[in-house]
């Protein structure tokens, strides 16, 4: 009975000291919340497209279990912002990511707030065909009410795409002679071919392609001097038989800006994707395509850079490449196959693969050009440069064709392994020769190895071997050399003297550097 008594009386004590607890009583938030940050700046978008996804942290530094009566956007339903708040979405209806009620934030605990736009500028009041669009986060209000802003800075853009059937969902893709039989074949590519309206791209506004903007035969897309093109992912443009692409920028005055240079990468423009490798598809000049000509262009974040097929034995080069820099490729920078490239005064690095390659023969000229790979070089096989006169077919059989020339004068072909260019011969005709150049290549580990062959022929007198360029910094693409360069003063003025200007204008003196660049004094 005793016992009983006992259960019953520390029974009795438990439940009064639970009642009498105030762990699980929230108290009206009295405008003590701290954050992150004062306000909550979402990179430039693109007018319609989606933004990336931004957190804003919630602190309760108090000792008392809070509720929050309310957490809204400043401009209410018409905000085009949108919040997530520690997982919820808030109100139903119209107020649904914009309105939020009795937010319950524990003692010394904070919350997060996610916020995302996507904001049609058609809607706002624009003079330069960009806005600044901003809101505000308000918690609670009267006395008690705090806030935090909300800044976005969206541009207007032409957008290309292909067309979507309503009905059926499928959207257009491109058909082109793809096996040069005259014949017009159905392609999987999403895409479009260009209007007579949109060969003329502008700096007017920036243009963004979904798909692959197709240039059809006998057409020339046109890029004027400071053209801004901006890719969505798997997107592109394929230049087919009979049709040209022009890029044609010019020297810019600010280097960090490139007023005048046409720029060609990705669509995201946060600030995170600025060097991610593989956003976009390629620039495709299709076998067929003619006159092809990129002149101070960058182009960076593609899965292939340029890709350049076929006409290797037309009297004019099939694509004439000069004054560009290609970066951050994820599998190549700039591919030939079958086909005739010259470059001058052009820049590659960071590829997954090779920054250039040379497949299947065809016929190359390179003068004053740094062909470098910094990429991690534990997850590459291949090296900066790669030559070879063959492919495989599916069965397996070993199809050759000439490479007539490959000629590198006064150049830089260097990076991160060792070596940076693989020569693989195995047809009749094959063709190099490096003059004047700075290269990265162990000949005691590799001399005589069977597609290698040494020569006064091939190399001539004026190469260097194995002495660091001294890029600034080759892994952020700063690839300017100091006066320490292993390539200082190792041109030949018989190179230099057909481009005495380097790719920023400077003039080449007597004793002309290799690569793109002429040396400068790095400041401190």
């Amino acid at each position: 009975m005793k016992r009983l008594l006992s259960f019953f009386l520390l029974l009795g004590i438990i439940l009064f000291w639970s009642s009498c607890r105030n762990d699980f009583e929230f108290s009206p938030s009295t405008g003590g919340l701290e954050f992150a940050r004062d306000t909550v700046y979402l990179d430039t978008v693109f007018t319609n497209i989606g933004s990336s996804t931004y957190n804003l942290k919630v602190y309760n530094r108090s000792d008392e279990d809070i509720v929050i009566p309310t957490i809204q956007l400043e401009n209410g339903t018409s905000s085009f912002y949108r919040m997530n708040v520690d997982g919820t979405t808030g109100l139903e209806g119209a107020q649904e990511g914009k309105f939020f009620e009795n937010v319950e934030l524990l003692a010394n605990d904070s919350l997060f707030i996610f916020i995302e736009t996507t904001i049609d500028i058609e809607s706002l009041t624009s003079s330069d065909f960009q806005f600044l669009y901003t809101d505000r986060i308000l918690f609670d209000s009267g006395a008690n009410q705090q806030d935090v802003d909300l800044v976005t800075l969206v541009k207007d853009a032409v957008f290309i795409y292909p067309n979507r059937d309503e009905t059926t969902g499928i959207i257009e893709t491109l058909t082109f002679d793809v096996d040069g039989d005259g014949n017009a074949d159905e392609t999987t590519l999403q895409g479009r071919f260009l209007e007579d309206s949109e060969l003329t791209f502008t700096n007017e506004k920036p243009y963004v392609i979904y798909g692959y903007a197709g240039v059809d035969e006998g057409d020339v897309l046109t890029m004027e001097p400071g053209t801004r093109v901006h890719f969505h992912t798997d997107s592109g443009i394929i230049v087919t038989n009979g049709a040209s692409l022009n890029i044609n920028g010019a020297l810019s005055s600010d280097q960090e800006v490139l007023e005048n240079e046409v720029i060609l990468e990705g669509d995201r423009l946060e600030p995170l994707f600025g060097d991610v490798p593989g956003q976009w598809g390629t620039i495709w000049l299709f076998n067929g395509s003619i006159n092809n000509s990129i002149n101070y262009a960058t182009i960076k974040n593609a899965t292939i850079g340029v890709l350049s097929e076929g006409n290797q034995a037309e009297m004019n080069d099939k694509l004439t490449i000069t004054n560009s820099q290609i970066y951050n490729s994820s599998a190549f920078g700039l591919l030939g196959r079958a086909t005739s490239i010259t470059a001058q005064n052009t820049i590659i690095n960071n590829s997954g693969q090779s920054s250039f390659a040379g497949s299947l023969g065809g016929k190359y000229n390179f003068t004053h050009c740094t062909i470098a790979n910094y990429w991690n070089s534990s997850f590459r096989q291949f090296p900066a440069l790669l030559l070879n006169d063959y492919i495989e077919d599916e069965n397996g059989a070993t199809i050759t064709n000439d490479l007539v020339e490959a000629n590198f004068n006064n150049c830089i072909i260097y990076g991160n392994d060792n070596p940076e260019f693989f020569l693989d011969d195995r047809g009749s005709v094959f063709n190099f020769k490096f003059n004047n150049c700075l290269l990265r290549f162990d000949n005691d580990n590799l001399l005589n190895t069977g597609n290698y062959v040494f020569s006064d022929i091939n190399f001539y007198e004026g190469n260097i071997f194995n002495v660091e360029p001294d890029f600034q910094d080759p892994f952020e693409n700063l690839m300017f050399i100091s006066e320490e360069s292993g390539a200082n003063g190792i041109g030949s003025t018989v190179f230099s003297s057909q481009i005495p200007n380097d790719i920023l204008g400077i003039a080449r003196g007597a004793t002309p550097d290799a690569g793109a660049i002429e040396s400068i004094v790095f400041e401190d």
